[in-house]
């Protein structure tokens, strides 16, 4: 077990129609370039959307635990900016790294929000960025159904609330009803903050973390541009074929649904930063 006694995060069920996906104003504030100075054989970078990802570039349990096998039994450190994701792999993460049997250290480079602000809550040590952020809030999904999927969506959700509301009580030392607090007003704790609520022990350097610009500025439109196509309601596929053509990819059949004239719009205005 991890050095902290952390509490386990239960898995829960997922509703087969709900989507997991990064808020769109949580992707405004992620900068997809920023990573970690250094890098060795015993670190892993968590540096994108938790979950598969549209294009299966995302960060998922299975990589996570495949990355622990080969560490072993040794420290292990774990550089973070992502703006979240998937609830799901994002618990399953949290608890590998919970059970590793030496010391986690985690850096917060830049951001980590929403499920990848539950993964850093598995740190022995958490570091963070002065110019960082910990985003914190309410379970948030895509659903598509009747009244009665939004009722079970709903219903569902709130156990996740919860469990998210003691394990950030836990960590930080604060009462659960201000934890609540933070989670409705869907905080986002400076890298001061962080340190000073409990969130995070200390800070990193600036010699700890790198930028490249140039990446970073395209992935992050990639980003915002999906994430604004969910939240008008289109599915992973059909974002998936929009981007694809975009990018001058492999010839794909058109989606279902015709995209709103914002996205349209996005999608042309943006063209230039998504080119290869």
């Amino acid at each position: 077990m991890s050095l902290r006694k952390l509490p386990e995060i239960k898995a829960f069920k997922a509703l087969s129609n709900m989507e997991w996906q990064p808020r769109t104003d949580v992707v405004d504030r992620w900068n997809a370039g920023i990573h970690a100075a250094t890098s060795d054989e015993a670190s892993i970078s968590i540096l994108g959307e938790i979950g598969g990802g549209d294009y299966g570039d995302g960060v998922t349990s299975k990589r996570i635990a495949g990355a622990l096998r080969s560490i072993g039994e040794r420290e292990v450190r774990v550089d973070i900016n992502s703006p979240g994701g998937d609830f799901f792999e994002g618990v399953a993460i949290y608890n590998m790294l919970r059970e590793h049997k030496a010391k986690v250290t985690v850096n917060v480079l830049g951001l980590a929000a929403s499920a990848a602000s539950v993964i850093a809550m598995a740190g022995d040590e958490i570091k963070v960025a002065k110019t960082g952020f910990l985003m914190v809030h309410n379970a948030w999904g895509i659903t598509i159904g009747n009244r009665h999927d939004m009722q079970a969506a709903a219903a569902m959700m709130e156990p996740f609330d919860r469990a998210m509301r003691d394990l950030y009580a836990e960590r930080s030392g604060s009462k659960a009803e201000d934890v609540e607090a933070w989670m409705d007003a869907e905080t986002f704790f400076t890298g001061e903050d962080a340190v000073k609520t409990g969130l995070a022990d200390g800070y990193l350097s600036d010699a700890e973390i790198e930028q490249d610009k140039d990446n970073g500025k395209r992935a992050s439109a990639i980003a915002k541009i999906e994430a604004s196509m969910a939240a008008q309601g289109l599915s992973r596929r059909e974002r998936r074929s929009l981007l694809a053509e975009l990018q001058g990819g492999a010839d794909v059949s058109p989606p279902d649904v015709m995209p709103s004239a914002d996205i349209i719009a996005a999608l042309r205005g943006n063209t230039e930063k998504l080119k290869i």
